[in-house]
């Protein structure tokens, strides 16, 4: 008798351990934003060009001899043969994914690609190819979720993040994991306080996404020296060997730095408030000079002589509410003061080539200016617009 006693009581037993176990641990269904992944293979796969690629998310845009490089955030980046500015030729589109930004030495090209940083020889615009990559050197940034829902923890091992997507997440949650009043739900480290209303509903969710946009890697060089910055660190690399970068030194030149723009021996920052301003007679070791605050806001810049040209736009993280073009007189390097200020549609990136000033106006396309006289900056012409698609 007792040999079958025995095996019930430990089959009671197991079965009471595992109803406990279960109580110890729930599912949580919830609407929230998932990563969408690209494997570091595909990242990291062949560089290709393209032709006839529309202008659709425009961003930083470059001069190197008689071509414009126009960036397409985070996808690539266009060619266009401006021997006759008043009207671009598009050449070619080369697909880059996680590019915001680009300098160019010689004919050799540095960009960013999500987390790497990659040398491009651009000698042929027709045959532009990979002759260098620093893998995982640059901060593992991603796009802006949305703000109404929640977003789940980021797996590096799976890639870069691309987007997000609103889906319906299934979640184990461990009960009671702590004494508040409220059960805080964890999720590789990212929280939120969730509540039900009378119907059993999701209302009141808070929560914050892994990533910041519109603060990604921005570039300069002068003489071998490559400065990539990234919010708040300044990374400074020598090119002497031009396709093998190397990093000697990292330098905190703020916060919420944005962009960046070279000029003699002078370096300006764009930030969220305003236009830091360092001197890199040295050029591993900057200096800070002076600041010149501005509204808040994403603000590109470019130097030409002792005018500063800088874009404000609304629709990004940095905040603000202003689409315009500052001109910023910088003669007194040490007070610089607005000297006009234009309206805009929601301008990206800008350049200046003379008195050309090229302007990447979101929705409104590539805008070409003349800017001989500061205080009567005039669109050129009609058909000098590289319209966007939709």
């Amino acid at each position: 008798m007792k040999a079958k006693i025995i095996p019930i009581i430990t089959l009671l037993s197991l079965f009471s351990f595992l109803f406990y176990s279960c109580e110890d641990a729930t599912y949580k269904e919830y609407k929230g934003y998932a990563p969408v992944y690209m494997s570091y293979k595909d990242l990291r796969a062949d560089i290709t060009g393209e032709q006839n690629v529309d202008l659709k998310n425009p961003g930083k845009i470059y001069f190197k001899d008689n071509y414009i490089f126009i960036v397409e955030e985070l996808k690539g980046i266009h060619v266009f043969d401006n021997t006759d500015p008043s009207s671009p030729i598009k050449k070619v589109f080369v697909k880059l994914p996680g590019v915001v930004d680009i300098s160019i030495s010689g004919y050799i090209m540095y960009a960013d690609s999500y987390v790497d940083l990659v040398v491009l020889d651009v000698e042929n615009v027709d045959n532009i190819h990979e002759v260098g990559r620093i893998e995982d050197i640059l901060p593992y940034m991603v796009p802006p979720a949305g703000t109404d829902f929640p977003s789940i923890n980021i797996d590096k091992e799976k890639g870069v993040v691309i987007g997000w997507e609103l889906r319906t997440i299934k979640e184990k949650i461990d009960n009671n994991p702590n004494p508040y009043p409220y059960p805080i739900y964890y999720d590789g480290g990212i929280s939120f306080l969730y509540k039900s209303n009378a119907s059993g509903a999701s209302s009141g969710v808070s929560g914050s996404g892994v990533g910041i946009g519109g603060s990604m890697a921005r570039f300069g060089i002068k003489g071998n020296v490559l400065y990539v910055v990234d919010m708040n660190t300044l990374k400074v690399f020598d090119i002497t060997n031009k396709t093998t970068p190397s990093k000697v030194n990292d330098i905190y030149p703020g916060w919420n730095v944005e962009t960046m723009f070279l000029a003699g021996n002078n370096m300006f920052l764009g930030t969220t408030t305003g236009m830091a301003i360092f001197d890199i007679s040295n050029p591993t070791s900057p200096v800070w000079q002076t600041f010149f605050t501005h509204a808040r806001s994403c603000d590109p810049v470019v130097v030409d002589d002792t005018l500063a040209y800088i874009t404000l736009r609304t629709g990004t993280n940095c905040g603000g509410n202003l689409n315009c073009l500052d001109v910023v007189s910088i003669k007194n390097i040490n007070l610089p003061k607005t000297v006009m200020s234009y309206f805009m549609t929601n301008p990206h990136g800008l350049g200046k080539d003379g008195d050309l000033l090229f302007i990447c106006d979101g929705s409104a396309g590539l805008k070409v200016y003349d800017a001989a006289d500061p205080k009567n900056i005039q669109d050129i012409a009609l058909m000098s617009t590289i319209p966007v698609v939709k």
